[in-house]
């Protein structure tokens, strides 16, 4: 071989060689996002994200269902890096459908309570929570007495009986917390339950959470299940009519003597095919800080999940969100009831 060969085949080997370092390096600055969020302050927080880190944030937003459906349609050849989803109903059942993958982070598991994340393997967790929402129960204090709504237990008692609004119960917002009920009750006794609550029924089940909100305020209904952030935008608004809902209802964080109020997840995994996967835990590890937990929380009116932060909102603090007991009861365990729980709402006659 000839030494001008030689150089040739050292050059094109060098070339090759820093080819890959720079296709790795461009590969190091990338995170790709889909997400179900779509809040303003979420855009600072991830601009900040990409100052600290220099990593770029490139972004789906979609539902959860799109999402989803857009993982399953990808397959293997998905750019996801990490994923965001609503409720707790919803990050198990993608992950059920094999579309996260586990990961180890010593930051995330001293920051994020057990309780707020999927159930860890020996490979780590799946899902994790970085935000949570209360449900809770809004009343017509001209009809009801605080003490008769006191726990969601109490909304199957005959005396609520043509009062209770819901939206589906087939609605993960209910799926989760009607799963917790189960969980904590037992089989038996939380299928009574959701007869009782069907047995109560204003009307069928129908509209959002909002809706629900607006009916007891109207009189159509005594009592509803809301999560806080609906009564927060509520609290919110500049629009006299939603001020006048306001002034005609109460809200009440059911089971504060007993098991605590049911608390629900936004939350983040890392996508089963992730090409940049020391990005994802970073930005994982990122929305765990103090700093992205204000916004994370605050975009929605809703509470951070991390351990020891407190809420500043003055809208939770009126509704009486700055201090509540909530439940521990693990939302990874009450994932697993989904599937026992719809049967038995269909069994109950809850639509």
């Amino acid at each position: 071989m000839t030494s001008s060969l030689k150089l040739t085949m050292v050059l094109a080997a060098t070339a090759a060689a820093l080819g890959a370092q720079t296709h790795v390096l461009a590969q190091d600055k990338v995170l790709n996002l889909y997400s179900a969020r779509h809040y303003q302050t979420d855009e600072v927080m991830y601009e900040t994200f990409t100052k600290t880190t220099g990593i770029k944030i490139n972004r789906v937003d979609a539902d959860d269902a799109g999402i989803v459906a857009r993982l399953r349609a990808e397959g293997a050849a998905s750019p996801a890096d990490v994923i965001l989803l609503v409720d707790a109903a919803r990050m198990a059942s993608a992950d059920s459908q094999g579309l996260f993958q586990p990961i180890k982070s010593a930051k995330l598991d001293a920051a994020i309570p057990a309780n707020l994340r999927a159930d860890a393997t020996a490979d780590g967790v799946t899902w994790t929570g970085f935000s949570t929402r209360a449900r809770v129960i809004v009343y017509d204090p001209m009809r009801v007495k605080a003490a008769d709504v006191a726990t969601y237990e109490q909304l199957a008692d005959p005396k609520l009986k043509g009062m209770v609004c819901t939206r589906s119960g087939s609605h993960p917002y209910n799926l989760s917390l009607f799963a917790t009920v189960v969980e904590r009750l037992g089989d038996q006794k939380g299928e009574a339950w959701l007869k009782g609550l069907v047995g109560n029924m204003a009307r069928d089940p129908k509209g959002g959470d909002t809706d629900q909100i607006k009916a007891v305020a109207s009189g159509e209904c005594g009592v509803a299940l809301t999560n806080t952030y609906y009564v927060a935008r509520l609290i919110k608004s500049t629009k006299p009519e939603d001020r006048a809902v306001m002034e005609k209802v109460r809200v009440v964080f059911p089971n504060q003597g007993t098991s605590g109020t049911h608390v629900n997840i936004a939350g983040a995994a890392v996508a089963k095919h992730a090409k940049n996967r020391d990005n994802a835990v970073a930005f994982m590890e990122f929305l765990a800080s103090p700093y992205a937990q204000d916004y994370f929380a605050n975009g929605n009116n809703e509470f951070p999940a991390v351990k020891g932060l407190k809420v500043d909102n003055a809208a939770i603090k009126a509704m009486g969100g700055d201090n509540f007991k909530a439940e521990t009861v693990p939302l990874g365990v009450v994932s697993k009831n989904m599937t026992k729980v719809q049967q038995m709402l269909d069994r109950a006659g809850y639509k």
